[in-house]
């Protein structure tokens, strides 16, 4: 059994091609904005061009455009392929990730670059897997002042630890090589998670008061 995941909301670009669970084939890099260019050469590159016999891809919340490019893909190589395709969030990859980091017990509190001032949340148990209570996305000097954990995980600790002044920031990217980590939880739809409005609006929109 050969699971292709693929990683694009956040600025890592991570995909991973897993045969029974164990890593065959991986990149892992921080691209920013280059995921739409660098996405199909990296899959390519996997043994056997990463065919598979089902796809995983990480839904968000993210960089907008980097969970719409990670999906479109993801969505076009099951079609080609003939093969079944499920969401996970970045949450929950970046949580497993740091449970197995130097955590010393407690929440863990993931946070997620997100824009206008705001960051993406989520918190979840020790272990990584169970979480509490929904995704967020909130300003970060609101979110500053609720956190009180001492250790912030992901790609928007360093500005959360900077904002409230204490505590220990873990920069981590979610790997698409860590997903058996995930793998008892149930899967998501292949559809993205933004997290929050989209920053586009409608003419109608833009007309209301």
């Amino acid at each position: 059994m050969r699971l292709l995941v693929i990683d694009t909301a956040t600025q890592a670009l991570s995909v991973a091609l897993l045969e029974d669970g164990t890593p065959v084939g991986r990149f892992h890099e921080i691209v920013g904005r280059g995921h739409a260019e660098a996405l199909l050469p990296a899959i390519a590159a996997l043994p056997d061009g990463g065919r598979a016999d089902a796809i995983a891809v990480d839904v968000g919340p993210g960089s907008f455009t980097g969970v719409r490019i990670g999906i479109a893909a993801a969505r076009a190589l099951a079609l080609a392929w003939g093969v079944p395709l499920h969401g996970f969030s970045a949450p929950s990859i970046i949580a497993a990730q740091a449970a197995l980091s130097d955590h010393q017990g407690g929440p863990i509190v993931v946070t997620i670059t997100g824009g206008h001032g705001e960051l993406f949340w989520q918190c979840f148990d020790a272990d990584g897997r169970t979480q509490h209570g929904p995704i967020r996305s909130t300003l970060i000097s609101d979110l500053a002042r609720q956190i009180e954990t001492p250790f912030i995980y992901g790609t928007g600790a360093e500005t959360l630890v900077t904002e409230r002044g204490a505590g220990t920031a873990v920069t981590l990217y979610p790997d698409a090589s860590a997903w058996p980590l995930i793998a008892a939880l149930p899967g998501l739809p292949p559809s993205p998670i933004y997290g929050r409005g989209a920053d586009a609006k409608t003419i109608a929109e833009r007309a209301l008061p």
